[in-house]
């Protein structure tokens, strides 16, 4: 009797798991296309039968983790969800804020922190460089994003359509000269084989910088990088580049 009670009991536990398993899937699907799917669609997508995809929909239609897109009876993420995910929000600043801290002792360099936002760099932190002569910008400061380092890291995590759109749009506002696309795209292949991005006196003459971008677990596009005067850039760039990479990997253990 007792064995079979224990059997029982981890059965259950077992099947608990299951659903939760199944539940998250769902929200998953439902992240990918929060236009609206209809339970048909939800069960094709992971592998479920209707029924049991309802019984869980229902579940989670009552927790408000689930909510109807539409009259016709679509569903996308409910309004819970966002709930939990501001709840468990990071700062970023907050947590990255010892990388940039160590990457200006390093490198003596004013080191800063940027989110990507609609369709520009916005700072959010800095360390202020302990050099005479440093770059320094405010805090909340917009910067555009094809010829800055953080725009064009930030960019290199983005589908080649997005880029295309997003620098496009501002390339075209530089007029004759302006820089091709298609050699800008060029640019941010490299980037995203190298991980680092390069602004060599392009956005502010007399200053060049380098950096790196990463998401956060929200997907948020952030972005450190560290301008230099460049008169003494060059000098610092293969150095700056090791040390970037560095920083670059103790982010991704923080996020």
């Amino acid at each position: 009797m007792v064995l079979t009670m224990g059997l029982e009991k981890k059965s259950q536990s077992n099947q608990g798991v299951q659903v939760i398993s199944r539940a998250a899937e769902i929200l998953r699907v439902l992240k990918q296309d929060n236009s609206g799917l209809s339970l048909g669609q939800i069960a094709e997508r992971v592998h479920l039968p209707r029924s049991t995809v309802q019984r869980i929909v229902n579940a989670l239609l009552a927790e408000r983790l689930v909510m109807s897109a539409s009259a016709e009876g679509g569903l996308r993420l409910g309004s819970e969800i966002q709930s939990l995910a501001a709840a468990g929000r990071v700062n970023m600043a907050e947590l990255v804020r010892p990388v940039l801290n160590e990457l200006a002792k390093e490198t003596k360099e004013t080191v800063d922190l940027a989110v990507f936002r609609d369709d520009h760099m916005v700072f959010v932190d800095q360390v202020v460089g302990t050099h005479r002569l440093r770059t320094v910008s405010a805090v909340g400061e917009i910067f555009p994003m094809f010829d800055t380092a953080n725009g064009k890291a930030a960019l290199a995590l983005m589908e080649d359509d997005r880029v295309a759109a997003i620098a496009g749009q501002e390339l075209k506002a530089q007029g004759e000269n302006r820089r091709p696309l298609s050699d800008f795209l060029k640019e941010i292949e490299g980037i995203r084989e190298t991980g680092i991005a390069w602004d060599l006196n392009e956005h502010t003459e007399g200053i060049s910088a380098a950096g790196f971008a990463f998401q956060d677990p929200v997907g948020l596009i952030y972005a450190i990088s560290v301008p230099v005067p460049t008169h003494r850039f060059e000098g610092l760039k293969n150095d700056l580049a090791e040390k970037l990479q560095n920083a670059r990997t103790e982010v991704a253990k923080l996020v």
